[in-house]
């Protein structure tokens, strides 16, 4: 059976090839740090689970610490020029999106396949080998989305037929323009199972529960989707923000008061959350196009504000008519 343990050794793969880059660009003043920031990040996936609990803090306070004594520095990656690059994109127009709908359309068809199928009346198990099953089904769509990157890169290789050394190098160049917070993702996440070992998602609830009008179904449905929303945009993370708010107002309020659907108001609820994503600055899809495109700082977010307001508007009425059927 295939498990997540592949993906991290896919991604301590490639952050140890990006460290193994920077440490040989002479050409970066400060390519020592970048090098030991990667290569502590790539030693967190490939060794984490040996490492326990103590290594692993160790090593990221050792990563904290790279990022803010300010020892990296943007490496000089040896890339395409811009004119290749605009040579390339006038050949290949449209084409050039082929690769990257390859990845969601790749996570889509292995989610239904080795995750399972069950919709109404139809329910099929996960695919199978000699009566176990290929792929974990309980990660799937990780799995799943890491298939999809593969199959992307080798379309892209087949397609513009690049030097082999050019994954790696164009990594280490948006890794690089990414610096440091490209580990924020993680920690945030990390920081939501915290709050829930805390029970900051039992204090949240009982917070709110004293506020929500008795009885109310819509009440409870738009607390808890604007409350993913506020939680997503201080955190910075729709994963951090679940834990805390499911815990506090989807489970104890929408599934066992109100009797709603957990599976709805799971899917939704995420979707409310990811609205948030839109408007918070700490984001990665929100840093990576600032700092590539040297936009001023909220540009971004600012643009996406408004669609992200109706979105989660659409995401509360679609709770409230789905989660109680």
């Amino acid at each position: 059976m295939i498990k997540v343990d592949v993906v991290y050794g896919l991604a301590g793969a490639m952050l140890a090839a990006i460290a193994f880059a920077s440490a040989l660009d002479a050409r970066n003043r400060r390519r020592w740090g970048n090098a030991a920031f990667w290569g502590l990040f790539a030693a967190s996936f490939l060794a984490g689970r040996w490492l326990g609990d103590l290594g692993n803090g160790v090593l990221v306070l050792a990563m904290v610490a790279i990022g803010g004594l300010g020892l990296m520095g943007h490496g000089s990656p040896e890339t395409t020029t811009a004119a290749e690059r605009e040579a390339g994109a006038l050949r290949w127009g449209s084409r050039l999106f082929l690769p990257v709908l390859a990845v969601p359309l790749t996570a889509l068809a292995g989610t239904l396949a080795f995750g399972g199928v069950k919709l109404g009346g139809l329910d099929l198990p996960p695919l199978a080998w000699a009566g176990q099953a290929i792929v974990d089904p309980k990660q799937a769509t990780v799995i799943s989305t890491a298939a999809g990157v593969l199959i992307a890169l080798a379309i892209v290789m087949a397609m513009l037929r690049p030097p082999a050394s050019a994954p790696v190098q164009e990594a280490r160049r948006l890794m690089d323009s990414i610096g440091s917070v490209a580990i924020l993702p993680q920690l945030l996440a990390a920081l939501g199972a915290v709050f829930v070992l805390a029970g900051v998602g039992d204090a949240v609830g009982t917070v709110i529960a004293r506020f929500l009008p008795t009885g109310s179904h819509f009440a409870v449905v738009a607390t808890y989707c604007v409350g993913m929303w506020l939680f997503t945009m201080i955190m910075g993370n729709a994963f951090a923000a679940f834990p805390v708010l499911t815990a506090g107002v989807g489970v104890p309020l929408i599934v066992r008061q109100f009797g709603g659907d957990p599976a709805a108001m799971g899917a939704i609820g995420m979707l409310a959350g990811f609205c948030g994503t839109l408007m918070t600055p700490m984001a990665s899809h929100n840093i990576v196009p600032t700092a590539l495109l040297e936009l001023p700082p909220g540009e971004v977010i600012r643009a996406q504000t408004p669609t992200a307001l109706m979105v989660l508007l659409g995401n509360i009425l679609l709770m409230y008519f789905l989660v109680f059927r």
